[in-house]
């Protein structure tokens, strides 16, 4: 098969290491309403199997995206390109991290594959990491060790990445790891006595170039698992910043690297005590409160500002209140971020709290919710609560 289908012949199937070239318009449109090209030929990878496109000029030119369109390969331009004849420069540098993550994937599926007997069903390419969803239900932190020392030997031992045409009738003689997705003749990325695959990606010419793969994540998904992983720069970029934090945390404990976690599970056991102590100070306080506010009160409505307060304090207060007597409550607060209403009421009214909801929510420009005798609602920090509670004691008071 030659590399050329439709008007473009697509130059990274003979190379993915060129990333300059001169080429010709041969087709001008829009696309999206920007400005767009189809050309004679391209080192520009179109967006195709899990694999983002690449970037770069076309005659100083920006190129935003590279679309499959059919059997075009359409370039997205920021403004029109006036030439005809062009010169082509391909952003080197993503180019290289595509091929490092594409090229790791094939030796982190075969991996998966020989070490678990894990097929993949699906791979992305995102800007920052990747993701390979395996067809394996659970798997144990021992496994993928395993998993990413086989993965890892395989680029310690640069082998050769080779790709090429086979046409229909010699499919059969290529071990593929998983059959091709597409009729006809196809495009195999092989790996030296390692891994066969149909592809039509950018990768690497040998896999020393990958770098170190790192499985950094896994989620459940349609019962398989899927891995957040990253490759060459990307891996060396996440080390660095972990290693970066790993530092600063050994040097304000002042304890080796691996007494952290234990450092961590100490700080956390006395987080929650120190949490539960404080709400057990604020209850009682509460409580205590809420026998003076109801001593001083002087009818069946209780209204107050608290500017200083947590809204779960102000929740305490408002129910150890409704608990002294005949009462409906109305409070507010104001946090860093948000003002906050607590609207409550004793059992023994007959009266609906939600109706304030309509009421109070657009004068504090925010929303709420809640139960007859409950109802709190938040809204922007700059408020004016007085005038809020205000028209509540009104509202109730019919």
């Amino acid at each position: 098969m030659d590399v050329t289908t439709g008007p473009t012949k697509r130059l990274f199937f003979e190379d993915s290491g060129i990333l300059e070239f001169d080429a010709r318009v041969v087709e001008r449109r829009l696309w999206e309403g920007k400005p767009a090209v189809i050309l004679d030929r391209t080192a520009f990878y179109a967006e195709s199997g899990g694999q983002p496109w690449d970037r770069g000029t076309l005659g100083g030119v920006p190129v935003l995206k590279v679309i499959e369109d059919g059997d075009d390969l359409v370039h997205v331009l920021e403004r029109p390109l006036a030439a005809d004849d062009v010169r082509g420069a391909v952003d080197g540098n993503r180019r290289l991290d595509h091929m490092q993550q594409h090229s790791g994937q094939h030796v982190l599926s075969q991996a998966f594959l020989e070490v678990l007997n894990g097929e993949t069903r699906s791979f992305h390419m995102g800007e920052t990491s990747s993701t390979l969803e395996i067809g394996i239900a659970a798997a144990t932190d021992e496994a993928l060790e395993r998993v990413e020392r086989r993965a890892n030997a395989v680029v310690v031992q640069d082998r050769p990445v080779r790709t090429y045409f086979v046409e229909p009738e010699r499919i059969g003689e290529v071990p593929l790891r998983r059959p091709p997705k597409v009729s006809g003749t196809i495009r195999v990325v092989e790996i030296e006595d390692f891994d066969y695959s149909a592809c039509g990606g950018t990768h690497v010419h040998r896999t020393g170039e990958i770098g170190t793969i790192k499985i950094t994540a896994l989620e459940k998904i349609r019962g398989n698992l899927r891995f957040t992983f990253l490759c060459g720069g990307r891996a060396l970029a996440d080390y660095q910043l972990k290693n970066l934090l790993v530092r600063e945390l050994t040097g304000k404990f002042n304890v080796p690297a691996a007494e952290l976690p234990g450092i961590v599970d100490k700080l956390a056991g006395e987080l929650k005590a120190t949490r539960k102590a404080l709400r057990d100070a604020e209850e009682r306080a509460a409580a205590l409160e809420a026998r003076d506010l109801a001593g001083r009160a002087r009818g069946p409505i209780i209204a107050g500002v608290f500017p200083d307060r947590s809204p779960e304090a102000v929740r305490a207060l408002a129910l150890n209140l409704i608990r002294m007597g005949t009462y409906i409550v109305l409070l507010a607060c104001r946090t860093e971020a948000r003002s906050h209403l607590v609207l409550a009421r004793s059992e023994s009214l007959d009266v609906d709290l939600r109706t304030l909801v309509p009421v109070l929510g657009p004068m504090v420009q925010g929303k709420g919710g809640g139960s007859p005798a409950l109802v709190q609602i938040a809204g922007e920090r700059g408020a004016d609560l007085d005038a809020a509670l205000l028209r509540a004691e009104e509202f109730v008071r019919g």
